[in-house]
């Protein structure tokens, strides 16, 4: 069994979401709101043009629809985020169109018993009516008092008192409160004998009865029993109403319970919304002001409605806003996975998830509060790699590129003679895995520029980092460390974003800058467009203008992406940037490594960013060239441009070739600045592989090698099954960590033919 691992960071990551994360704090028009209505719940109704529903909505909030829509000083569009725009939701004028529209406005009749209690309310303005209907609802019996001869109050008198008269008919429709009109309550201890319990809600020139406001409960008085809200304390008609309705929970709360000690409305918001990143349409005007918004002019103007949250995160990170998955919920299945339960059924069922994030620090950045959802999804990656719950297939292949990278092709040169290297170029693994000519050609332009530069071909260690290999990863830094070090401590000149921010991360005493840095300082190399023939130089300058991409890891480096566009600038290149650039930049799917574990989610993340533009990109970290490459996107790195290459169609190479590109580089390289040579591979068979095949097995990362090491396992063991109809043979062998199969056919001259080969990415026991 496993040894228990600590994983306490669930607790304090919970602790945080919950203190800080901002997710379901109410909306501004929400909180400014009287009543406290769900604007955002609304919006779907409007737009959706379900009048009776909204309208229903409505009234439950309000009571009174009609004298509300009619009385409201609208503080909810005063509140609005898009009035820093130019111009507020029109919730106003949706109201009024929901009044006209709705088809059903008899209020609800309750089927419910009798309570048995009493309630006097004394004042029948409208905080007097809201309260008495609420709880007349709720079959309370109520007896409502004030001293003049109809209900309404202040309130009738600022509107057409037809229509308000009509309103309060209709809503007491089901409902037959005791009515005691023209009837001025001097004293309380009458109505006190007489009912269970009292609200005075008698208006802002009324009697207060001497009744002091406590801080013990929501509408409680010095007196036993006895309730005041309302303009007697000084709210206008609208917030008068509001506070009779919720005072009708407090008088309930005593009825049950005794105690004056309901809740004091503290509704706010910790909402920060920056308005200028919102998306923006102007206001719906109706075409006749006079008749209002038509069924849809309502709905046009509904579909303003930003519905104001803090989803930022889930607005900008890939893995949240595609999955759909709030902090919260992410969090939720990231714990029961990590501690699965039994009614879990111990299932690890979000590890791929949690595999999937990409470690790009998007979501810490545009969180208001800096909330690293990455790093608690890494610390949830190692608790499951702690306990061996993490599939090991997920990172099986990336993490023998690293070890082939820092071993095989690893290679660490000072140019001879030279004791002390000021600066090495650093090109990371993948650089010259796409194309030698990356690392070759840069080579050559620094070593003109400075004489004493070093060459340092290794992996910067990502991938242990990503898969959570600890150990791995300290033992690769210790040799990066010996092999700085062994070069003369020099300024390391990156070509890749990820390497730097690894290197700023894990060895921050390693000096660095990037490759464009440096070009933008000592000048581009030659030959350039135009000029005199050369091996690098291009028939015409491409056209133009081309999209800049912005690596994810180019995010903390703005003197990078500046020193990029400074580059296409003097190139005479026309660019223009992305939607998410800057500190914004997305990832392009490649960080994390995620397209063995989660590779419908990475085609996805993948085709996004592939289509944010009709234009050819403009990139600059090379994993971002080939993986818009693999989608067929035209696109070239700023190191094609300064040296000359134009072929913006260029294939992103197989695994296979991958590989063999990087031992390429080290043979150039050796042969032409040190006048050595590799000694060839010694090839233990020749399997012929189709283009097409070789793709397919390079979508699963399987290598041409690993169907050779099949292939000789089943010849060498008689281990295949013969079709005799073809004479093809299928086999599988456990290399490595992984059991491959292979579907091969022998040849006359010794050699193989590959017809198929693929792998579950399973261990099958027993191998």
């Amino acid at each position: 069994m496993a040894e228990k691992k600590d994983t306490s960071f669930l607790e304090s990551f919970g602790e945080i979401l919950k203190t800080k994360c901002h997710q379901d704090e109410p909306a501004f028009c929400t909180v400014a709101c009287p009543f406290h209505l769900d604007i955002k719940e609304m919006e779907g109704k409007w737009e959706g043009a379900r009048w009776n529903a909204v309208y229903r909505s409505f009234q439950t909030a309000v009571e009174f629809p009609v004298i509300v829509h009619a009385l409201c000083p609208r503080p909810c569009e005063q509140a609005c985020i898009l009035r820093e725009r130019g111009g507020a939701l029109s919730i106003h004028e949706l109201e009024g169109a929901m009044i006209r529209h709705a088809r059903r406005k008899t209020p609800n009749a309750y089927n419910l018993p009798p309570k048995g209690k009493k309630v006097a309310i004394i004042g029948a303005g409208l905080s007097g009516l809201g309260c008495a209907l609420r709880l007349l609802n709720k079959k309370y019996e109520v007896a409502i008092y004030d001293k003049a001869a109809v209900a309404g109050g202040s309130a009738r008198e600022q509107m057409d008192p037809a229509l308000f008269d009509e309103e309060i008919r209709n809503q007491f429709r089901f409902e037959t409160p005791e009515w005691h009109l023209n009837t001025e309550v001097t004293d309380l201890t009458a109505i006190r004998e007489q009912a269970d319990v009292v609200y005075v809600a008698t208006g802002k020139c009324g009697r207060d009865f001497g009744l002091v406001r406590q801080k013990t409960g929501a509408f409680a008085t010095d007196l036993s029993g006895v309730f005041m809200g309302g303009g007697v304390t000084g709210a206008d008609v609208i917030p008068a109403l509001a506070e009779g309705i919720r005072a009708a929970l407090a008088l309930e709360r005593y009825l049950k319970t005794g105690l004056m000690n309901e809740p004091e409305d503290e509704t706010d918001t910790k909402l920060k919304l920056d308005a200028s990143r919102l998306p923006w349409t102007e206001p719906v005007v109706p075409a006749d002001p006079a008749l209002g918004y038509t069924p849809e002019e309502a709905a046009e103007e509904a579909r303003r409605c930003r519905k104001c949250s803090c989803d930022i995160c889930m607005q900008e990170c890939d893995l949240m806003r595609i999955q759909q998955k709030t902090p919260g919920r992410l969090y939720e299945e990231s714990y029961i996975t990590v501690r699965p339960s039994t009614l879990a059924n111990d299932g690890r069922w979000a590890t791929r998830r949690i595999a999937s994030c990409d470690q790009c620090g998007l979501c810490k950045t545009v969180c208001p509060q800096r909330i690293d959802m990455g790093e608690f999804l890494l610390q949830s990656h190692r608790g499951l790699k702690e306990t061996d719950a993490m599939p090991w297939a997920f990172h099986d292949y990336w993490l023998r590129d690293m070890t082939f990278s820092s071993e095989e092709v690893c290679l660490v040169r000072k140019p001879s003679g030279v004791e002390v290297s000021r600066y090495a170029f650093f090109p990371g693994c993948q650089m010259a895995a796409s194309d030698p000519s990356y690392v070759t050609d840069v080579y050559g332009w620094l070593r003109e520029n400075q004489p004493e530069a070093a060459i340092w071909m290794n992996c910067c260690g990502a991938p242990a980092v990503w898969a959570v290999e600890d150990e791995m990863h300290e033992a690769h830094l210790a040799a990066l460390r010996d092999q700085w070090k062994e070069l003369g401590c020099p300024e390391v000149i990156f070509a890749c974003p990820t390497c730097r921010k690894m290197f700023a991360q894990f060895l921050p005493e390693i000096p660095g800058s990037f490759v464009e840095e440096k070009m933008v300082e000592w000048g581009l190399p030659e030959p350039r467009y135009g000029s005199d023939p050369g091996q690098n130089k291009a028939e015409e300058p491409p056209a133009g203008p081309y999209a800049v991409f912005d690596p994810c890891a180019s995010r903390d480096y703005p003197e990078l992406q500046a020193a990029v566009r400074k580059l296409a600038d003097a190139l005479q290149i026309p660019h223009e940037d992305l939607s998410h650039t800057g500190e914004l930049a997305r990832c392009c799917s490649y960080g994390g490594q995620y397209s063995i574990a989660a590779p419908d989610y990475a085609k996805r993340v993948r085709m996004e960013r592939a289509e944010e533009s009709p234009l050819p990109y403009i990139t600059y970290c090379v994993n971002c060239r080939d993986t818009f490459a693999g989608r067929g996107k035209e696109n070239l790195h700023i190191l094609d441009l300064a040296f000359g290459r134009t072929n913006a169609r260029r294939e992103n190479p197989t695994v296979t070739r991958r590989w063999e590109n990087r031992r390429q580089t080290v043979h150039d390289l050796l042969s032409r600045w040190w006048g050595e040579n590799l000694p060839g591979e010694d090839k233990k068979m020749v399997l012929h592989v189709s283009e097409e095949l070789e793709k397919k097995l390079s979508e699963q990362h399987i290598l041409i090698s690993d169907m050779e090491e099949v292939v000789a396992w089943c010849e060498k063991e008689c281990a295949g099954v013969l079709n005799p109809e073809n004479g093809h043979i299928t086999g599988h062998h456990k290399w490595m960590h992984m059991t491959y199969w292979a579907e091969y056919e022998p040849l006359a001259d010794g050699s193989f033919r590959l017809w198929n080969g693929y792998a579950h990415r399973m261990n099958l026991e027993g191998e």
